[in-house]
């Protein structure tokens, strides 16, 4: 991180955080951020970012040192993703959704030395100090709320309230530029389905990139107005915190939603543009609340792999997707479904098998590649032969914080980024996930792809949501055990087993057929809207192995 790579002198470093001053000339009496009553335009977010950076740097913090903060999408949120870094610290957002022995464990390891509380994520806060190794240094907090949660809050020693740091600040602080664009600006831990997490550290240079390839991949217009329905502290909102500043949109910030929430937000603000994960498309045409809107609206899906039946349904309300695929280590999306308009001559579900593909690289990336793992050598351009998704390109990570290994192990081979996901190449240069490595399920010598078969399971008219497994089996060393839940109109009971197993049948080959099929009110999901396979795969466990020849 302390690394200066030469640049040639009286040269300005490229950061994202230069977009807000712009935003304040050009947008200055336009809308920066709405939340319910409250309004702002981009002069006064300015003004507030700096006053917020003055107060942070008053503390004695400024280069390299790191401040979280724990905050769903409201506009404190927005606001310290711009005025942390302008103190010259690293930016580093908490999921909310984490329990507090993770939190304390990334406490620790981040050294935070000041922590932005929300009032709702008080006791996580209050429980992670309290497993802080003896003898840590408690970092200093600051809560975010109104005062009628004064109460909720004796638990904890804070230094001052949000608002007493705006009050005491200084609109006309000059905010500390990287002294280079390699300089760290945020940092953000992997969401820990799969293993610890780990800190991943990105540059202002790295930001600054994927911000600017992000709006050209989804031709983001001057003054879009974007619905913040995805978490923000996910991987920094891919970047459309800083990038809303860019063309001067307007944030609405929902404190939660639902589909109720999100389809009154679109009539009431006329809303442009959102993001979310593939569970906000479930969520928005499976709800009752679901109707055709009176306008189209663009949507950005990536997080998991959205089945091609979730995408028809969505697309048939008026919404626009496009379908893209990054990671925390990337900051943003990368790889895009880059649409060609003959497409659009297609059947529907002809343009929905097309957009469930990842698509290509976006115009920032260098190089996206998939390759044997073991040899590295480009896989087959079949859309059949699987192989490891590899990226180069100028917006990915520094590293792993203080774990040289697991850089090493992800960044040393050649250049390449190794993701970890397991995908396949098409003959049109277009890619498609089939599976994280860890999610592939050998059964009888077979490989099969989860995702495959999750896909078909979409399309069961009674399925709300699905994801498949490995069930450990005596014969065959590994079955699909599918888990499943069932859409709010359809009756406990309505559907078995065997309807399902049958329904996959007709469709799948018989070896991916699922041989167990369990049904839950609601899959367990990462606060990113990720099915969480590994609580998944333990529950397969304890059912063990089962006589299933019978059924093949």
């Amino acid at each position: 991180m302390d690394e200066l790579l030469p640049r040639p002198p009286n040269s300005s470093p490229l950061t994202p955080l230069g977009f807000l001053d712009r935003a304040a000339v050009v947008y200055g009496d336009c809308p920066s951020l709405v939340y319910g009553d409250i309004s702002y335009t981009w002069l006064e977010t300015r003004d507030r970012c700096l006053k917020l950076a003055s107060s942070i740097s008053r503390l004695g913090l400024g280069r390299r040192d790191v401040v979280s903060v724990i905050a769903p999408n409201i506009p404190a949120m927005y606001e310290l993703h711009f005025a942390i870094p302008m103190a010259g610290a690293v930016l580093h957002s908490i999921n909310t959704r984490l329990d507090a022995r993770t939190v304390s464990v990334i406490l620790g390891h981040s050294e935070s030395k000041l922590v932005f509380v929300d009032y709702q994520s008080i006791s996580v806060i209050s429980e992670a100090i309290s497993l802080l190794p003896p003898n840590s240094k408690v970092p200093l907090l600051v809560l975010i709320g109104g005062e009628e949660k004064e109460e909720s809050a004796a638990s904890l020693d804070f230094h001052c309230t949000f608002e007493d740091m705006m009050i005491r600040g200084d609109p006309s602080f000059e905010w500390v530029w990287p002294e280079s664009e390699w300089d760290p600006l945020t940092l953000n831990y992997t969401s820990g389905t799969t293993s610890a997490p780990k800190g991943v550290v990105h540059s202002h240079r790295g930001t600054f990139i994927v911000t600017f390839d992000s709006l050209v991949e989804w031709s983001v217009p001057k003054q879009p107005v974007l619905l913040w329905t995805l978490p923000m502290f996910h991987a920094n909102g891919w970047s459309f915190t800083w990038g809303m500043a860019a063309v001067g949109g307007t944030n609405i910030c929902l404190r939660k939603f639902d589909a109720h929430t999100i389809y009154s937000a679109i009539d009431r603000h006329g809303v442009t543009h959102m993001c979310g994960a593939p569970v906000v498309l479930n969520l928005l045409s499976n709800s009752a609340d679901a109707r055709p809107l009176k306008f189209p609206v663009q949507i950005m899906t990536a997080g998991a792999p959205p089945p091609a039946a979730v995408l028809l349904k969505t697309e048939s309300l008026g919404f626009r997707v496009t379908h893209g695929y990054g990671l925390t280590e990337t900051g943003g999306l990368v790889v895009s479904c880059a649409w060609k308009s003959k497409w659009n001559k297609l059947s529907a579900p002809e343009i929905a098998r097309l957009k469930a593909r990842q698509g290509v690289r976006t115009v920032g990336m260098t190089e996206v590649d998939v390759v044997d793992p073991e040899t590295g050598a480009s896989v087959k351009r079949d859309g059949t032969s699987l192989g490891e998704i590899v990226l180069r390109g100028g917006c990915l990570m520094l590293g792993y914080l203080k774990n040289p290994e697991a850089t090493s192990k992800s960044l040393g081979k050649d250049g390449w980024f190794y993701t970890g996901d397991v995908g396949v190449m098409y003959p049109d240069g277009y890619l498609e996930i089939k599976d994280r490595s860890k999610d592939v399920i050998i059964s009888g010598g077979e490989n099969l792809s989860s995702v495959e078969v999750e896909s078909i399971l979409y399309t069961h008219p009674l399925i709300n949501e699905a994801s498949v497994v490995a069930r450990p089996d005596e014969f065959w060393g590994e079955t699909p055990c599918a888990f499943v839940s069932l859409r709010g109109d359809a009756k406990k009971g309505e559907v078995k087993e065997e309807e399902i197993i049958e329904f996959c049948r007709s469709k799948l080959a018989h070896y991916m057929v699922p041989k167990t099929v369990v049904f839950l009110e609601e899959l367990p999901k990462t606060a990113t809207g990720k099915i969480q396979k590994f609580v998944l795969r333990e529950m397969a466990k304890k059912l063990g192995s089962a006589d299933i020849r019978s059924r093949m």
